[in-house]
């Protein structure tokens, strides 16, 4: 039997593990991103030229993949962009490069917990999820952003954006139900007033 924090929603799914990691482990920095995109909608900067492979072992020893990022850190350009993504990418590692529940790795139990630098603490996905849900109006108005983008077919640009805040503050109003949220979407002027192409 499931522990109810191993799997359930998006943050569970195994797909979604797979897909944010390499074919032979996985990637805090991979997840962690991918969150950051699509779900708070604040997008980590891109990385700088010449970033040294990650180094998974040293001494003869396997490292967990944190002490594996902590030397990857050592480096001031990486630490910077790594504050942001590396706690929730943690927080993820109970799953396996193809989305498998585990404890422990290279012979230590896994520790899922992280620290953003704005100093929330959070462990495993169950603390992810409810980081999110603690941040809706980011997460809402991620969704919404994506979700208008792919009704217009088209990049959003900066006159979208008020009709964008408008959807989230009325889905606020409803408890940010899925049908506000969609509703808003196709009531909305840019929708409406959306050209096709022939």
């Amino acid at each position: 039997a499931l522990n109810s924090g191993e799997r359930g929603g998006l943050l569970g799914h195994g797909s979604l593990m797979m897909v944010t990691s390499y074919p032979n482990r996985t990637s805090p920095v991979l997840r962690g991103k991918f969150v950051l995109e699509n779900l708070l909608g604040g997008p980590p900067p891109e990385p700088p030229p010449n970033v040294p492979a990650l180094e998974t072992s040293s001494e003869g020893r396997e490292l967990t993949m944190r002490e594996a990022m902590a030397k990857h850190r050592e480096n001031p350009a990486c630490r910077v962009c790594h504050a942001a993504m590396d706690p929730i990418g943690f927080s993820l590692e109970n799953y396996d490069a193809v989305g498998k529940w585990r404890s422990d790795f290279a012979g230590k139990p896994i520790d899922a917990s992280g620290l953003l630098p704005d100093g929330n603490i959070f462990v495993g996905p169950e603390g992810l999820r409810s980081l999110l849900l603690e941040r809706p109006n980011d997460f809402v108005g991620t969704i919404t952003e994506k979700l208008m983008r792919f009704a217009l077919g088209r990049s959003l640009e900066y006159y979208d954006m008020p009709e964008i805040r408008a959807i989230v503050r009325a889905a606020a109003q409803d408890d940010y139900r899925w049908s506000s949220v969609i509703l808003g979407v196709i009531q909305s002027a840019p929708f409406q007033m959306r050209r096709t192409e022939i």
